[in-house]
């Protein structure tokens, strides 16, 4: 009986996967895909007005913002609006300053500036000092300039 098995086996084939009919296959999706997606109509932009902004305007004069410079000394400079020259403090001045600041205007806004070698540190201990004083509009602005400035 072994014998007679052995024979039937070499008879039969054994299955076989084609894989080079898959990959035709696969090539014509692909093929087929590339030419749909390149005849489809490009997608358009839509026009859009979007809003010009107004020329940026001068300060005024009378402007009391209060502009806050920290040199790279952990010096700090104190400037009330911008027809002023900045005044040379320490840093225990900051808070009595801002206090004063605080009740003499209605809307008090503190601008703080570096100048170009300033630390961060100082920069935020005068930011501190301005939460501490209750003084909600304050900026830190993005520009440098000379220290006194």
């Amino acid at each position: 009986m072994a014998g007679a098995s052995s024979r039937a086996d070499e008879g039969k084939k054994k299955a076989r996967i084609e894989i080079i009919p898959l990959i035709d296959v696969i090539f014509f999706l692909l093929a087929t895909f590339v030419l749909f997606t390149l005849s489809l109509k490009k997608i358009t932009d839509l026009p859009v007005q979007l809003p010009v902004p107004a020329p940026p305007q001068p300060p005024s004069p009378n402007d009391p913002t209060v502009y806050l410079q920290v040199s790279d000394e952990g010096t700090y400079y104190w400037k009330y609006g911008t027809g002023t020259t900045p005044e040379l403090i320490s840093a225990t001045e900051i808070a009595p300053r801002l206090a004063d600041y605080k009740t003499r205007e209605a809307h008090p806004r503190v601008f703080i500036r570096g100048d170009t070698k300033a630390r961060f540190g100082a920069a935020i201990l005068a930011l501190d000092e301005v939460r501490k004083a209750g003084i909600d509009q304050v900026s830190v602005e993005t520009i440098t300039s000379p220290t006194g400035r």
